[in-house]
């Protein structure tokens, strides 16, 4: 099967209380873009512990075994979380993106621990549109495993490289001379700013777009919900106003429901999306 939608990154193991869910962007990304009728594959790495069969259904998949799959663990206290990253799968580098899916109409770099590097451009010039979501290349951790943020380094080379990236202002402590400034180096941007809805640059102009009312039961992979709808409605009309609405509109009822259950179907979606709030310009 050659896919239309190529995501590629880390899955995860996320511990939780009694065991763990499965995560990470290829995974939300993945079933959205399949739920929104694109034929997806994953690149991704992950051990003998998790079974990709049952993780990423009705998607195709190109794995990398690995000793272990990453692993995250979340704590919480007094609404401070610490983040800890357990294992790590291995990296991933263009020689595992097989030639056939090397120019479909999107792909999707999705790093959670900085398993991508720059390299991994050189297999995709053939795409119609590459996306990034780079939280992973704004990660890093100690010798305990207990994350924090670090400067995205390589933003300077990868996002005049690609044609969309999409993060939230949290990735970035809310600093918007940053967010500027990653503006000025890529086509398009797009900033989620959660129940605000999100603001989206064009050649550094920039517009707010709202969100639409959600009954937030878990927020959990929202970004990467949303970062797949964009840049499947990006690239079917070019417009990032009209792109970040719809993925509002997807994303909102991705909160509705824990883990991936909330992802809606696209006549779901197509019910939801008339909504005419205005468009606001931002200096």
């Amino acid at each position: 099967m050659t896919p239309d939608y190529v995501v590629i990154g880390h899955i995860t193991r996320d511990v939780v209380p009694g065991g763990y869910v499965v995560g990470g962007t290829v995974t939300y990304a993945g079933l959205t873009a399949a739920a929104l009728g694109r034929t997806v594959g994953v690149v991704t790495s992950a051990g003998p512990d998790l079974d990709l069969r049952v993780a990423l259904p009705g998607l195709a998949y190109h794995l990398k075994p690995a000793a272990a799959t990453t692993t995250f663990e979340n704590q919480y206290h007094d609404g401070k979380r610490t983040q800890w990253i357990r294992a790590i799968a291995d990296p991933l580098g263009p020689e595992l993106i097989p030639n056939t899916w090397r120019s479909v109409p999107i792909a999707h770099l999705a790093p959670l621990d900085n398993e991508l590097g720059v390299d991994i451009l050189s297999a995709l010039s053939k795409v119609e549109l590459i996306g990034v979501t780079p939280q992973g290349w704004m990660r890093r951790w100690d010798a305990a495993g207990i994350v924090s943020s670090r400067p995205w380094d390589e933003a300077e080379v990868i996002l005049p490289a690609v044609g969309a990236a999409i993060l939230s202002e949290e990735d970035v402590g809310r600093d918007w001379d940053i967010l500027r400034r990653f503006a000025s180096l890529v086509p398009i941007l797009a900033v989620t700013q959660g129940a605000s809805g999100c603001t989206v640059f064009e050649n550094g102009k920039g517009w707010h777009v709202p969100a639409f009312p959600a009954v937030e039961v878990d927020a959990t992979g929202a970004g990467d919900v949303f970062a797949a709808a964009f840049l499947i409605r990006l690239l079917e009309n070019g417009s990032p106003i009209s792109a970040a609405r719809y993925a509002n509109c997807v994303a909102s009822f991705a909160v509705e429901a824990p883990g991936p259950n909330g992802i809606p179907s696209a006549q779901q979606v197509h019910a939801r999306l008339n909504d005419d709030r205005p468009v606001v310009a931002i200096a």
